[in-house]
């Protein structure tokens, strides 16, 4: 029990640095996508940065999941075609709604109902792509 405590408080302060940065912005990513600021490019490049040294520091100290179970990894298909189509829907999904998947729950915790129709479709996107996965060419 004490572990999810934890993924809540986290989740909870990563949704208000997400808010107070304005990474949640719509404003924000519209003006990224325009190429207008710096400031979107800037948080998503710290983000980059500290992720790797996050993940340089777990690999090297050896440290293992909360729970202490062991995090085991397949071997993924790694093609261009793969990654460039996920890309695309991802980004074009992003344009279109003007949040992506974290931001997007950030917003409806920030009281923008309106969210919730692209956090439904969203869900429902998900949800066709596990129907379908089975039937997409790897």
């Amino acid at each position: 029990m004490m572990k999810y405590i934890t993924y809540i408080l986290i989740g909870f302060f990563f949704g208000i640095i997400m808010y107070k940065s304005e990474a949640a912005s719509w404003f924000r990513i519209y003006e990224m996508f325009e190429f207008g600021s710096f400031h979107m490019y800037g948080i998503i490049g710290s983000a980059l940065i500290l992720g790797i040294l996050g993940v340089q520091f777990i690999k090297r100290n050896n440290i293992k999941a909360m729970g202490g179970g062991e995090m085991q990894l397949k071997p993924k298909n790694k093609s261009v075609p793969r990654y460039l189509i996920g890309g695309i829907i991802f980004g074009l999904g992003w344009a279109l709604a003007g949040a992506c998947p974290g931001p997007m729950y950030v917003l409806a915790g920030s009281g923008y109902i309106s969210i919730l129709i692209v956090i439904a479709a969203a869900l429902l996107g998900t949800f066709m792509y596990g129907l379908l996965r089975n039937r997409l060419p790897h």
